[in-house]
């Protein structure tokens, strides 16, 4: 059984591992030359809830990019305002970590590849084609493109294009699968009902702060620095990353060591951030002009089940943000996974796999799609590590931080190991 997954990031690599494991050939497909996307330069794992989400799969059997962060770990087990027992995984080794993890399975990858087209027969995707003319046939396809891009949607709905990590203007904009292939994509909304969202955080280059500010980053894995009240600057409400919009983000600079300096806000004046103590000789590193805007996200969201099946077209599945207003590594990481594992199923015509909502993994999946329904869910962001869908983590006990009691959940939900287990 062939399947072919369209998108490197995280959800696509987790989604690629996950097929594999279950006995597929599988070849994935990426637009730019290197894996991990927004994972480059992302670098948080374990805050709040998405410890228990990390757990829950890890006792699964799905763990493996979990346990390639927690073994690339800069810091391990912070805090920082809002968020509790975090790690921060280091974004210059992670990609060799992963690419070689991948290769080491016989995963094909191909790089440079924008698919432009799709060959559809009877709602069944046959075959997907890039600019070049290079052709992709599969039984089973995965759609991992994300909804960020192309530039476009960067000028239209924020301030242009910041020269991200996404890096359309080297290797053109995202192109949608499931819109390829005739599905009807959802936009999503920020909270005064204009159309996506920004991403969340800046990365600054740690070695341009001052040797205090370098030395408390090395040292403790973050760095609150305060901001004079007449250089303050409160753009928390554009940014996708909602469970980071907190007073304590606004009044500081919250800086994260993952290689470069994280910078917890979406943008922000250099010239005003260079009159920071500490912060003198600034200097971005992703995106390019973090001091104008960020890329902006969730402008193609798929149709689909809980079972990561697209709604419309008989032999496609999705994942990541394409598969909903779910924010994070963690969260993309969660539905590659399930959708990978869903591929070897949904080739083999049997009965679909849907993570029990007694887990909280199962719940975020199922709960976002029923609020994707409403007005009011469309205008809202989900994640495991905080805002809406943690306070629902809360609520219903969901939220579990002892890895003996979360393995005893999964353990009652009878989907032990399932997502290691080889069906071909």
């Amino acid at each position: 059984m062939k399947v072919v997954i369209i998108g490197g990031g995280w959800s696509g690599c987790a989604a690629a591992i996950s097929a594999r494991k279950a006995g597929a050939d599988v070849t994935l497909l990426e637009r730019t030359d290197m894996l991990l996307g927004t994972g480059l330069v992302g670098g948080i794992m374990r805050n709040n809830g998405r410890y228990t989400a990390t757990e829950e799969m890890i006792a699964m059997g799905g763990g493996d990019l979990f346990k390639i962060c927690d073994d690339n770990a800069r810091h391990v087990n912070i805090e920082f305002p809002g968020h509790k027992h975090a790690n921060l995984y280091d974004i210059a080794k992670i990609h060799g970590a992963v690419h070689n993890y991948l290769k080491q399975m016989d995963i094909k990858i191909y790089f440079n590849i924008r698919i432009s087209k799709a060959r559809v027969h009877q709602g069944t995707i046959m075959s997907v084609q890039d600019q070049c003319d290079n052709k992709f046939s599969g039984d089973v396809f995965i759609d991992a493109t994300g909804t960020a891009g192309p530039m476009n949607n960067c000028s239209k709905y924020g301030n242009g294009c910041a020269m991200c990590i996404l890096r359309c203007p080297s290797f053109g904009g995202r192109v949608s699968i499931a819109g390829l292939a005739g599905v009807q994509e959802m936009m999503g909304r920020k909270a005064d009902g204009s159309y996506g969202a920004m991403s969340g955080s800046c990365k600054l280059y740690k070695e341009s702060l001052s040797k205090g500010v370098q030395a408390e980053l090395n040292d403790k894995g973050v760095a609150i620095v305060p901001i004079p009240k007449d250089l303050v600057e409160d753009h928390l409400g554009v940014k996708a990353c909602q469970q980071y919009a907190l007073k304590e983000f606004k009044d500081n600079l919250i800086l994260l060591d993952t290689g470069h300096a994280k910078l917890m806000t979406p943008y922000y004046d250099i010239e005003t951030l260079r009159k920071i103590p500490g912060l003198e000789d600034a200097r971005y590193e992703d995106p390019y002009s973090g001091g104008m805007g960020n890329s902006m996200r969730y402008f193609a969201m798929a149709p689909r089940d809980n079972c990561m099946k697209v709604e419309g077209v008989e032999n496609l599945l999705c994942c990541g943000e394409k598969a909903g207003l779910l924010v994070g590594h963690t969260e993309a990481i969660v539905t590659g996974v399930l959708a990978g594992h869903n591929s070897v199923r949904l080739g083999l015509k049997t009965d679909l796999f849907q993570i029990p909502t007694t887990l909280a993994t199962g719940d975020a999946i199922a709960y976002v799609k029923e609020a994707m329904t409403t007005e009011e869910g469309m205008s809202k962001k989900y994640t495991f590590s905080g805002s809406v869908y943690f306070d629902r983590m809360k609520d219903l006990g969901l939220y579990l931080t002892d890895k003996n009691e979360i393995q005893r959940r999964v353990q009652d939900s009878n989907t032990s190991n399932i997502f290691a287990q080889k069906m071909i």
